[in-house]
């Protein structure tokens, strides 16, 4: 396979050499390498064609990326190869992704679909496993399949037929032949038209069900990106999802975050990355990437666990705390200095602030309040230039903030993960002033981080 040169825009994130990226897929452990796929239209910077993607790691830091996996080329697939997860069975890894077709009058078929690969690397097309179902539109997509006990498992992201979002079930003995069960939720909501990329994430006695619904209304400060990702917890038995009493809650609270998928490392940890690009029209064509034959890039991972009151935690992937180079470190309240990404931030509070700002460079710019728990994030919209924010009010009140810089994103893990918010920035990669104000004592460190060139 043959390897392709690494963008150097960004540091340590995942992001194709040049053109399009958008949801990851196929996120796997196999045979000593971990395997994360993604959707990539190597040809345009659009979304006018879909192939997979392919990055390679030993380290979950350095990645090595290949030709695409697999494109677009057979009639049940002419439209894209679109969204979908991967499993290793007899030690084969079986990738699962639908098959996307359009006809002159826009008229969409899915299917989903299987390839199969001995080493990771090359990899059999198998066909569609899965056609038309009853009920529901074309728009049937992201299959996401697990095991339970003897069982083979897949959710797919649907729309019914009267136009509202669902995520349906199907179980399998041999990953072939696929019953239909029906929705994974017995009740029905009203969380917009189409739900996407749906995700099982099983925990020892809870589990988590997240997907991303399109078409919601914005809420106050809740929703104001224009698509969600988000869950519920609860438990996944009888072959239906039985979800604890509480609302949709958002995965991240930031600006571009997006289609989340999660595996299973072969540690026991449960790792996750989502695509840090869903935005407006207007704005993906006025990236300033754009320039240098890119658009998009994926979060860092992070590590998943739920809390005893049933939030789902993210961490920071603990492997990066061994390409620190300590730059600063700090006890006061007020600090100013210049520096340069790749950066990580860390802060932490004995006593929480009545006001904390943060701020990085000419526009970028964190703020807490106590008075009502706020964290509001203000940012430069690239286009408009104008300031745009998103605020969140906290689970509970501030004690440490940890923030991993790239070169045009920040990720913004709250209170040992409990909140987090995501977001792409464009200011050069020039020097930049960092000035916190805090009406409490931090204790701050600062690094720079380090990778393989």
């Amino acid at each position: 396979m043959k390897s392709l040169k690494k963008n150097r825009d960004m540091a340590y994130h995942v992001l194709p050499p040049y053109g399009l990226l958008n949801d990851p897929n196929g996120l796997i452990y196999f045979k000593g390498f971990t395997h994360v796929f993604f959707q990539w239209n190597p040809h345009k910077l659009d979304h006018s064609y879909k192939a997979w993607g392919h990055a390679v790691t030993k380290d979950l830091v350095n990645f090595e990326y290949l030709e695409a996996a697999l494109i677009p080329e057979e009639s049940y697939e002419k439209n894209g190869c679109y969204s979908g997860s991967s499993i290793v069975h007899e030690e084969l890894l079986y990738l699962f992704y639908t098959g996307n077709v359009k006809d002159d009058k826009g008229n969409r078929e899915s299917y989903q679909c299987i390839a199969v690969s001995e080493d990771g690397f090359n990899f059999e097309k198998k066909g569609p496993v899965i056609g038309k179902i009853p009920g529901y539109t074309g728009h049937v997509r992201d299959p996401k399949v697990f095991k339970e006990k003897n069982t083979f498992y897949m959710v797919l992201g649907a729309q019914r037929d009267n136009l509202t979002g669902d995520t349906i079930l199907f179980k399998s003995n041999d990953l072939y032949n696929w019953e239909f069960l029906g929705s994974l939720m017995d009740e029905k909501f009203n969380l917009g038209y189409m739900w996407e990329c749906p995700d099982l994430i099983r925990f020892n006695d809870k589990s988590a069900f997240v997907f991303s619904p399109q078409g919601l209304q914005v809420l106050g400060e809740k929703y104001k990106n224009i698509y969600q990702s988000g869950y519920f917890t609860g438990e996944f038995t009888d072959e239906t999802f039985k979800r604890d009493n509480h609302d949709f809650r958002e995965l991240d609270l930031g600006f571009e975050f997006y289609a989340p998928q999660s595996f299973e490392y072969h540690d026991g940890r449960t790792l996750l990355l989502g695509w840090m690009g869903v935005m407006e029209e207007a704005m993906e064509k006025s990236l300033p990437t754009l320039e240098n034959n890119w658009a998009h890039h994926l979060t860092i991972f992070r590590e998943i666990s739920i809390s005893k009151e049933g939030n789902l935690i993210q961490r920071p992937l603990r492997e990066l705390k061994d390409y620190r180079i300590p730059l600063d470190n700090f006890i006061g309240s007020n600090y100013r200095a210049f520096f340069s990404e790749p950066l990580e931030i860390k802060i932490k509070f004995n006593k929480t602030p009545k006001d904390f700002t943060l701020q990085f460079g000419e526009n970028l710019k964190l703020i807490y309040q106590k008075a009502d728990n706020s964290f509001k994030v203000n940012r430069e919209n690239w286009k408009t230039k104008s300031i745009e924010y998103r605020k969140a009010i906290l689970f509970r009140e501030l004690k440490d903030i940890q923030i991993y810089l790239d070169y045009t994103s920040m990720e913004i893990f709250i209170n040992m993960g409990e909140e987090v918010f995501s977001l792409r920035y464009f200011e050069g990669q020039n020097k930049k002033e960092l000035i916190i104000k805090s009406t409490e004592e931090i204790n701050l460190n600062i690094y720079n981080l380090e990778f393989t060139k």
